[in-house]
């Protein structure tokens, strides 16, 4: 059975690597992407608390509040 923990870690390298080839892409639905790569930082913070990792989630929280910031200015 797969673990909570290790779900996290690979919904959030999923949602990373999706949201940065969808970027990448550069086409007119690309800022979509920082919703992908917000699903990515809270998985991984996620992934860092219960790891007790503080760099690893501290590094993600500043990525959830750039991530937002990307919603608004891109989406919003």
């Amino acid at each position: 059975m797969i673990s909570k923990l290790n779900t996290l870690k690979w919904v959030g390298t999923l949602a990373g690597t999706s949201g940065a080839l969808l970027m990448a892409l550069n086409i007119p639905s690309s800022g979509w992407a920082f919703t992908l790569f917000l699903a990515s930082s809270l998985s991984w913070t996620t992934a860092g608390l219960l790891m007790k990792d503080p760099p690893l989630w501290i590094l993600n929280s500043v990525f959830i509040a750039i991530d937002i910031l990307g919603i608004i200015r891109w989406i919003l």
